[in-house]
């Protein structure tokens, strides 16, 4: 059995952004997906082990993608952690926000796990 491509989505609380992208893609085929939060009150926090598993890490800001580079030394390749300046201004499903991470994440996941 092949194992699923492991995409992890991160904004700074994992309340707003990164939960809305979980939730828009924990059906898209191929893959597995969790968010995290780089906040130590985050409901499920950014760890070593959610890092060093994924194939590719989505982070909703440029400043998630440093902490991300600097904090550890087992991660994705750079090109697989891509920023996607979605600033946190949106409400956990808004419409906007979820067409913003259907445009930027789509043909990111169409390039890496299917031919779709």
């Amino acid at each position: 059995m092949n194992r699923k491509f492991t995409v992890v989505f991160v904004c700074t609380a994992n309340r707003l952004r990164s939960p809305t992208a979980e939730d828009i893609f924990s059906d898209w085929p191929g893959i597995d997906v969790v968010s995290a939060g780089t906040d130590s009150a985050a409901p499920r926090v950014l760890t070593k082990e959610l890092v060093e598993t994924a194939d590719a890490i989505f982070t909703m800001e440029a400043h998630h993608r440093e902490k991300i580079r600097k904090k550890f030394k087992k991660r994705p390749r750079d090109n697989r952690i891509i920023a996607l300046y979605i600033p946190d201004e949106f409400e956990r499903g808004d419409p906007e926000l979820v067409t913003l991470l259907r445009k930027k994440v789509e043909p990111k996941l169409k390039e890496w796990v299917c031919p779709c």
